[in-house]
């Protein structure tokens, strides 16, 4: 007990000495949202890694979707890392870093507002990202705080409070910049410590080749293979279909997610881009990779202790229960692993929703003159309020974490994904086709959270995804265009030419 003690205080210390030192880059409102337009390549790529990989994915994710599919859903990690690093990286980086600047454009609602020249759309996208971030917020506590009950019997509420508490703490104190020194801090404890968990519990299992041997004798119970043996430990699964939508929702979903994106807005260069897409997929690979492949051996730990009261398997309890046998100093790496994890995401929701209901529903609209100052008070009061309904949701939550994480994920990235990629790269992308993705990313999440017509929220999500990327082009060509001029002005700041060192080049044939 003593030494998890130790590892928790040593944690929680560094965070808040970090909030402390941050300070000086949280004077004006571009240092407290953008770190000044000036993070390197190894905090940006680390800042978008822990944001990405919460308690959610670590206990929720991992458990719910290893057990389903067994070793099979490695292939979300390996997903995520490809397609919800790699591309996203290479593909919206340049294009976000150089159009974000060039319209002065702090959040993703600024974006929308100023490219497509409409405050009633920056107005809709701050309202939907407020209210769908705060399910995504209550998500994260869920997981961690079985982790701390199973470790130090803390009451769950008492473990909620904590991490709200300490997490608003920094970031109130040292703002953005705060947040991507503690993700940099945070990432190297994740990539040690998810390695030496995945050692620890296989070696438990009498290792590697024995742990897959025994999930190849659990029989299929998904119809679409039912009873068929070996599933769990083959490289497709039972049930690739089911697997492929959860692959699209967690990997491409991150394009459309503003506390994502966000990290594009603030990273210093081009050159800095390049580093950190290699720095962030390899850390994807480590840590998602490492989790989802964890998770799969699930099946192994098919006791009791996963099962509620009406004998319903509890997903958020698989994780908790493989870990519970390990020894006193890797539940400590555990927790403090999981935290990390959890901080880093948990931050990064709350300083994205409070300066976006700052800078694009309250100043301009409901306070037209509205001082820097008087901007700054405004985000970290709001930053409070944030965390504070997140808690409340978080004290009496659905039944499994996913959920929450599938209605979050699905309502922003159906809603924002396809109108901010189509408005980075096409100039012909219209404002009736972005309200169109708005509403059907919206509408088909609530719709299905009341009337279910789609059995999974992860596939309910990857569906809104891909419906949006087919109307905007669609309605774009129906529907009238923007001003030649404006958007022409918009895009001339991608053929701007710059001089780089020719080490960093490509000579043309």
């Amino acid at each position: 007990m003593i030494t998890k003690i130790i590892f928790l205080v040593i944690f929680f210390g560094v965070m808040i000495g970090v909030g402390l030192y941050s300070r000086k880059h949280a004077t004006n409102v571009n240092d407290f949202v953008l770190g000044g337009r000036s993070v390197g390549p190894w905090l940006t790529a680390f800042a978008y890694g822990t944001s990405y990989f919460s308690a959610v994915v670590f206990v929720g994710y991992a458990g719910q979707f290893g057990y389903k599919y067994g070793l099979a859903a490695t292939w979300i990690g390996i997903g995520n890392a490809l397609i919800g690093s790699l591309l996203a990286w290479v593909i919206l980086g340049r294009r976000t870093r150089v159009m974000t600047k060039h319209l002065s454009a702090a959040t993703m609602p600024d974006y929308f507002g100023k490219r497509f020249d409409s405050n009633a759309l920056r107005i809709a996208a701050s309202v939907i990202s407020f209210v769908f971030l705060i399910p995504y917020t209550a998500s994260v506590y869920n997981g961690l705080s079985r982790l701390f009950e199973m470790a130090f019997d803390i009451p769950y509420a008492v473990c909620v409070i904590v991490m709200a508490a300490l997490t608003c703490v920094y970031v109130v104190l040292g703002g953005y910049m705060a947040t991507a020194i503690n993700d940099f801090i945070q990432g190297i404890v994740m990539l040690f410590g998810i390695v030496a968990v995945i050692v620890a519990v296989l070696n438990g299992q009498g290792g590697f080749y024995e742990a897959v041997r025994q999930l190849s004798t659990f029989e299929s119970d998904v119809p679409v293979t039912m009873g068929q043996q070996g599933v769990f430990a083959s490289f497709f699964g039972p049930d690739l279909p089911n697997l492929l939508g959860v692959v699209i929702l967690t990997s491409l979903g991150t394009w459309g997610l503003p506390q994502m994106v966000h990290k594009f807005y603030a990273i210093k260069d081009e050159k800095s881009i390049k580093t950190g897409t290699i720095i962030s997929t390899v850390f994807a690979i480590v840590v998602s990779g490492g989790c989802y492949f964890l998770g799969g051996f699930a099946r192994l730990f098919d006791t009791d202790a996963i099962y509620n009261e009406s004998g319903k398997i509890v997903y958020d309890a698989i994780i908790p229960s493989m870990l519970s046998t390990l020894p006193d100093i890797l539940i400590g790496i555990v927790i403090v692993l999981v935290l990390s994890a959890s901080m880093s995401t948990l931050s990064s929701l709350v300083l994205t929703s409070s300066s976006t209901l700052t800078l694009d529903f309250i100043k301009g609209n409901i306070i037209k003159d509205m001082t820097e100052k008087k901007q700054l008070l405004c985000m970290r009061i709001f930053l409070v309020v944030f965390l504070a309904i997140s808690v409340v949701i978080a004290l009496d939550p659905p039944d499994f974490i996913a959920q929450l994480m599938g209605i979050s994920w699905g309502a922003l990235a159906g809603a924002f994904l396809a109108p901010f990629i189509y408005g980075l790269r096409w100039k012909g992308v219209t404002k009736a086709s972005v309200w169109a993705s708005f509403a059907c990313g919206v509408l088909l999440t609530v719709a299905n959270m009341f009337f279910k017509f789609i059995a999974s929220p992860i596939n309910a999500g990857a569906i809104a995804m891909i419906a949006g990327l087919i109307i905007v082009p669609v309605v774009s060509l129906i529907t009238p265009k923007m001003k030649k001029e404006k958007v022409d002005e918009i895009f001339t700041c991608l053929d701007e030419t710059v001089v780089v060192h020719k080490r960093n080049s490509i000579e043309e044939e």
